[in-house]
């Protein structure tokens, strides 16, 4: 056991549940479990806000329909039978939802799940790609330029 406690008392409003979602980050970032994990801080801060976008009713669980909604918004539809195996896989206290632990869990790589690699994939569209490395020297063609106008060029 990891010393993470997938049982989570729930308390009510947005800023009590930010406050449960962020004791349970930091149980995640002091376990040590995920100390190979990059950015890991930063990760679960992503984790914890795409977490509270999917969880509409604020119960503390993504429920059925949350999860269903949530892939429709991704546009990655899924049929009834796919969505609860998607919750199975990573629902360890088998009550049918993904609680905040589990879905970490899953995010980080404990289990290679078709819910998680739609969800990274949407993470990474979201990124702005860094340029990495000397940028290639462009020449005039590839400007669309051609040699009989460079010479109006100056």
């Amino acid at each position: 056991s990891s010393g993470i406690n997938a049982e989570w008392p729930l308390r009510p409003g947005l800023k009590r549940r930010e406050k449960d979602l962020d004791e349970i980050n930091q149980q995640f970032l002091s376990s040590g479990t995920y100390d190979e994990e990059e950015n890991l801080e930063e990760r679960l801060l992503q984790y914890k806000a795409q977490f509270i976008r999917f969880d509409t009713d604020g119960s503390g669980d993504i429920d059925f329909m949350e999860l269903k909604y949530m892939l429709e918004k991704l546009e990655q539809p899924k049929t009834h039978l796919e969505i609860k195996k998607m919750i199975k896989n990573v629902d360890s206290t088998e009550k049918g939802t993904i609680n905040y632990p589990d879905f970490l869990i899953m995010m980080l790589g404990g289990k290679n799940s078709v819910l998680r690699m739609i969800l990274l994939f949407e993470e990474k569209n979201k990124e702005k790609p860094k340029p990495t490395g000397i940028r290639k020297k462009q020449s005039l063609a590839d400007l669309g330029i051609r040699p009989d106008m460079a010479q109006h060029l100056g």
